[in-house]
């Protein structure tokens, strides 16, 4: 079953771009792993947040991500740019009307 992930991540003041560099750099190891979709996004209305948009083959991939180097660094790199407040909602997705 396919898995989603919708965040927002709050950063400090003037460093939203630099978390948006850091979370679009090219990563085919993830791709390897279930990410099937991984989108960054930014909206005027927010000018310190980031939207992520991730769907997963499964949970575990979601999780296996997580445990990867080059993601653990990733997260240790924008640590300083983040404000610690975090939103958004995780669940199973049940169908498309783009695929049967």
């Amino acid at each position: 079953m396919r898995f989603a992930n919708v965040g927002t991540l709050e950063t400090v003041p003037g460093r939203r771009d630099d978390l948006v560099a850091l979370l679009t750099r090219r990563s085919d190891r993830l791709a390897e792993i279930g990410c099937l979709l991984y989108e960054v996004g930014v909206g005027e209305e927010h000018p310190d947040t980031v939207f992520v948009l991730e769907l997963w083959e499964s949970a575990d991939a979601h999780r296996a991500s997580l445990r990867l180097p080059e993601v653990r660094a990733a997260i240790e790199e924008a640590r300083p740019w983040l404000t610690g407040e975090f939103g958004g909602f995780r669940f199973d997705v049940t169908g498309s009307p783009l695929r049967d």
